[in-house]
C-alpha cells in the first residue's frame, strides 16, 4: 500500500471507522473519494468521536450527492452532524429532504423535517412503546416471539419519529419479556406456511411472469439534472459538473425527450463479441425506449483506419439485427472540434506544448508541469494556427488540455487534445494535418449529437472526470455516462486495450493488439477464422445473430467483472439451432457396410425438423451403406451400442442390421462389414446409427470436407499469461476431415446454410465451398456442459 493510501486509512481510523472497514473503503475509489470529501467538508481531519464518525461515514455513502443543489448544501448539513444536532436516527429524514434537491437551504424547513432540537425523553419513548404493545397485545400473546418486531418499530416511529431507535428496541425487548416471559423451544421453531395443493390453485391466479427489462436501470433523459461526478483538484477545490435547467431544456427540445445513444467503434479492426454486447446495450436500449441510436465511427486516427473496416462494421451491425438512426463519423465534426479547441485556449484551459511523447510520459508519471504550460494564450493560439496550417512537423508540438498536473487521476494530467499528423484521412483526405485525440473528441461529439446516455465499459470509468471537465469548461450539454462490465470470454482473447494502475487509479492504455497479432502473424486464418470471437468468425462458424443477442441479454448490464464461459454462448446457439436447423446425416470417418440379404434398393423417409411432421426428406436404402468407423468394434462390450460381430443396431429411419462378419486389410484395419437386415423390424436393438447410402449402385456418396473447431487457447484466461500467452494456443483447435460422406440432399447447400448432422453436431456451410467441394464448419456439438 502506498504512503497516500496508508495516510487515508489512518485518517479514516481517526474518525472512528474500524481498520478493516477503512481498508475496504480504499478498494472502492468512489467511496474513498466520497469519505475523504465528507471528512474535509466536516473539518474533522484531526479526528472526532466514533458516533460522529459513524454518521459521517453514512453520509458519505448514502447522501444524495448526485443532486447539484444537495451537494452544494452538504457542508452546511455536516455542521449539524459535527455539532451533534443531527444524529444517526435523523439521517433518513435529512436524506429525504436533500433528495428533493432544494435550491435554497431553508433552515426552518430543514430543522422541522429532521427534528432538530426535538428531544424525545426516555419516558416519551417508553409511553409510545406501551401504546403500540397494547394495540398488538392479542396477536403478541398468540404468536409470542414469532411476532415481527419490525411492525412494532414502524408503529413507534409513527408516534415518535425522532426517538432514538436503539433505545426503543431495547424497551420493546424488555416489555415483550415482561408480557411473554422466557423464550421457549417452541418459540424458536420456524413455522412453514402450508402450500396449497395444485388443485386448490385457480387457473386464473397463475399469471405469466413479466421479464424485467435490462434497460430499466437507466434514468430518463429528463432526469439528467444531477451532478455526474465530483472532480476534486489538488488545490482542494471541487468541481461538480451538472446541466443547468436551460441547457437540459435545450437538449430535450432537440431530442423530443427521447433516448439518444451511440455505438462508436473505431474503424481499425473487426468487431468481436464484446462489441455484440455493446450493440445490445446501445441499440437495444434505444430500441426498448423508442429512441434513436447512432452508428458513429470514431475516425480520428488516419493511420489506423481503413474503408475495409468501415464497410465490415456496417455489414456486421446489420447482420446483428440493428438499424442505426444515422451513420456519422467523428470527422464530420472536425471543424466544430477545431473551433472549440480555439475556445479552450482562449479561456486558458489549453496550451501548445513542445515536449516529446517520452517527455510527456515522464513528466506525467512524476506529476511535473511542462515548461510551456503557462505560456501566454496569444502564443498558444498562434502556434495552434501554425499546426493547422502544416507549418509545424509531426512530434514538434501538441495541444494539451490544462487540467491538474498534481491530480491523483491520471486522466486529469493535461491530456493531449490535438497532435500533428500529416497523413491523408479516408474521408477528409488532405484537408487536415492536425487531428483531435479520443479524449477531446468523444465527449464533445456526444454532446453535439445530443446523446442522452453515453454507455461504455468499465475500463473507461477513470476517464469520466476528464469527460465532464472538458464539457464543463466549454459550457456544453452533459450526457449521462454509465459504465458496465466488459465481456470477457474463456479460452480466447478480445481486448485491444488493458487496464493498469497508476499510482492508485485505474488507467486505460494501449496494449499489444492481441487479435491483430493472431491474424497478421498467421496463428489463425484471417479475421473471420471460426476459432476467433470476432463476429465475422462467429458468423462463419454458423452462430446466428439472434442467439448471440439472446446470450448478451442473459448476461445483463451490470458492473460485475467476470469471465463468461464459452459453454454459455454455445447453450444459446444450440437452443436456437435445435429449433431451426434442418436434420441430415453425414459420416465423418466412413466404414463400408454391405447388406448381403438386401436384393433391391428401397426408399426411406427422414425427418428434417423434429416439431414439423411435414418436414421430411427421401433417401435410398441400398445394399451398400456407410456408417461411422467408431460405431464398429471387433471386441464388444456391454456399454457399447454400435455394431460388433453378431450384434445388431438400428440404422436411423431404416432397419435393424446385424453384423455377420468383417473384412480387414493386410495391416489388420477393418475396411468392410458384412451384415444382414431385418425387413420385419422384429429386432429391437438399443443402438441407433446414422448412415449414408450409395446414391446408386456403385456410385460414391457426396464427398465433403468437415472442419471441427475447439477452444483456441488451453487456458481459460490466456490474458493472465502476459508475455507467454501465444504459447498457450491449442494445437488441436482446428481439425480438418477430408473424405466425409454426406446425404445427397446437401448437394445444393449454400454458404451460410446451417444443419444438424444427426448424432454429430450443428454445422454451417463455409464460404470456401465450391461447386466441386462442400466445406462444413462445426458450430457446436450436440451435447452441452452448460447447466
Amino acid at each position: 500500500m502506498s504512503e497516500a493510501m496508508e495516510a487515508s486509512v489512518e485518517l479514516f481510523c481517526r474518525i472512528g471507522i474500524e481498520e478493516t472497514t477503512a481498508q475496504n473503503i480504499m478498494v472502492n475509489p468512489k467511496v474513498r473519494s466520497s469519505v475523504l470529501a465528507v471528512i474535509k467538508e466536516a473539518g474533522v481531519q484531526n479526528g472526532c468521536n466514533k458516533s460522529v464518525g459513524n454518521v459521517l461515514y453514512t453520509v458519505a455513502t448514502k447522501y444524495p450527492a448526485n443532486r447539484a443543489n444537495a451537494l452544494r448544501h452538504r457542508p452546511k448539513f455536516l455542521s449539524y452532524v459535527t455539532s451533534g444536532k443531527i444524529k444517526s436516527h435523523q439521517l433518513d429524514a435529512a436524506f429525504r429532504y436533500f433528495s428533493s434537491d432544494p435550491e435554497e437551504f431553508l433552515v426552518e424547513d430543514f430543522e422541522r423535517v429532521c427534528g432538530v432540537g426535538v428531544v424525545v425523553s426516555p419516558e416519551d419513548a417508553e409511553l409510545a412503546v406501551e401504546k403500540v404493545l397494547e394495540k398488538n397485545k392479542a396477536k403478541l400473546l398468540d404468536e409470542r416471539y414469532k411476532f415481527n418486531v419490525g411492525i412494532l418499530l414502524a408503529q413507534v416511529r409513527e408516534l415518535q419519529p425522532f426517538a432514538d431507535f436503539t433505545y426503543v428496541k431495547k424497551v420493546i425487548d424488555k416489555k415483550m419479556y415482561e408480557l411473554l416471559g422466557e423464550r421457549t423451544a417452541e418459540d424458536d421453531v420456524k413455522t412453514k406456511k402450508k402450500k396449497p395443493k395444485p388443485e386448490e390453485v385457480k387457473k386464473e391466479e397463475i399469471l405469466p411472469v413479466e421479464e424485467v427489462s435490462p434497460y430499466s436501470i437507466f434514468p430518463k433523459p429528463e432526469d439528467n439534472i444531477g451532478v455526474h461526478v465530483e472532480i476534486r483538484f489538488s488545490d482542494g477545490t471541487v468541481l461538480n459538473p451538472a446541466n443547468t435547467k436551460a441547457i437540459l431544456e435545450k437538449h430535450l427540445k432537440a431530442t423530443g425527450g427521447r433516448v439518444y445513444t451511440r455505438f462508436p467503434p473505431e474503424p481499425n479492426g473487426y468487431l468481436h463479441i464484446g462489441h455484440a454486447k455493446a450493440m445490445f446495450v446501445d441499440f437495444g436500449f434505444a430500441c426498448d425506449a423508442n429512441g434513436c441510436c447512432y452508428l458513429r465511427f470514431d475516425d480520428t486516427n488516419p493511420d489506423a483506419e481503413k474503408e475495409e473496416y468501415i464497410e465490415h462494421i456496417k455489414e456486421i451491425v446489420e447482420w446483428m439485427g440493428w438499424k442505426p438512426f444515422k451513420i456519422t463519423y467523428s470527422s464530420d465534426y472536425f471543424q466544430e472540434l477545431y473551433e472549440l479547441a480555439v475556445e479552450l485556449i482562449k479561456s486558458g484551459h489549453a496550451y501548445v506544448d513542445h515536449q516529446t511523447a517520452d517527455e510527456i510520459k515522464e513528466y506525467r508519471e512524476n506529476f511535473k508541469e511542462s515548461p510551456w504550460r503557462n505560456r501566454p494564450v496569444e502564443e498558444s493560439l498562434d502556434l495552434f494556427e501554425k499546426m493547422k496550417a502544416g507549418l509545424i512537423e509531426e512530434g514538434q508540438a501538441t495541444l494539451r488540455m490544462k487540467q491538474d498536473m498534481k491530480n491523483e487521476n491520471y486522466n486529469m494530467l493535461d491530456l493531449i487534445a490535438y497532435r500533428v499528423k500529416k497523413a491523408s484521412h479516408p474521408r477528409t483526405k488532405d484537408k487536415w494535418c492536425i487531428y483531435p485525440s479520443y479524449d477531446f473528441t468523444h465527449c464533445i461529439v456526444d454532446s453535439l449529437e445530443n446523446i442522452s446516455h453515453s454507455l461504455c465499459t468499465l475500463e473507461f470509468e477513470s476517464r469520466r472526470v476528464s469527460y465532464y471537465w472538458l464539457l464543463d469548461r466549454l459550457n456544453l450539454y452533459l450526457p449521462y455516462v454509465w459504465e458496465y462490465s466488459r465481456l470477457n470470454m474463456t479460452n480466447n482473447v478480445l481486448s485491444k486495450r488493458k487496464v493498469i494502475f497508476f499510482p492508485t487509479v485505474r488507467v486505460l492504455t494501449s496494449s499489444s493488439l492481441q487479435l491483430n497479432r493472431l491474424v497478421t502473424e498467421k496463428y489463425v486464418d484471417g479475421w473471420d477464422d471460426p476459432r476467433l470471437l470476432t463476429l465475422a468468425g462467429l458468423r462463419r462458424r454458423g452462430m446466428p445473430a439472434t442467439a448471440i443477442n439472446a446470450f448478451c441479454r442473459s448476461i445483463g448490464i451490470t458492473r460485475s467483472d467476470n469471465l463468461i464461459r464459452m459453454d454459455k454462448l454455445e447453450h444459446f446457439v444450440r437452443d436456437e439451432l435445435n429449433k431451426t436447423a434442418p436434420r441430415t446425416m453425414v459420416v465423418l470417418h466412413p466404414l463400408k457396410v454391405v447388406i448381403e440379404n438386401l436384393e433391391a434398393a428401397e426408399e426411406v423417409e427422414g425427418k428434417r425438423l423434429p416439431d414439423d411432421p411435414s418436414a421430411t426428406y427421401k433417401m435410398p436404402f441400398t445394399r451398400v451403406v456407410y456408417i461411422e468407423r467408431s460405431d464398429f468394434r471387433t471386441k464388444d462390450s456391454k456399454d457399447f451400442y454400435g455394431l460388433a460381430k453378431g450384434k445388431s443396431a438400428l440404422l436411423r429411419y431404416a432397419y435393424p442390421i446385424t453384423c455377420v462378419d468383417y473384412v480387414c486389410d493386410k495391416d489388420g484395419e477393418v475396411i468392410e462389414i458384412r451384415a444382414t437386415y431385418d425387413a420385419k423390424k422384429s429386432i429391437k436393438p438399443k443402438g441407433v446409427l446414422h448412415w449414408v447410402p450409395e446414391p446408386a449402385e456403385g456410385a460414391r456418396p457426396l464427398e465433403v470436407e468437415v472442419r471441427l473447431f475447439d477452444r483456441l487457447f488451453l487456458s481459460e484466461d490466456p490474458a493472465e499469461l502476459k508475455d507467454t500467452w501465444l504459447e498457450d494456443l491449442n494445437p488441436h483447435s482446428k481439425q480438418v476431415i477430408h473424405g466425409a460422406f454426406a446425404l445427397d440432399n446437401l448437394r445444393t447447400a449454400k454458404p451460410g446454410d446451417r444443419f444438424q448432422f444427426e448424432r454429430t453436431g450443428y454445422f454451417c456451410v463455409d464460404p470456401d465451398s465450391s461447386a466441386e467441394k462442400l466445406v462444413f464448419n462445426r458450430t457446436v456439438t450436440l451435447k452441452t456442459s452448460y447447466p
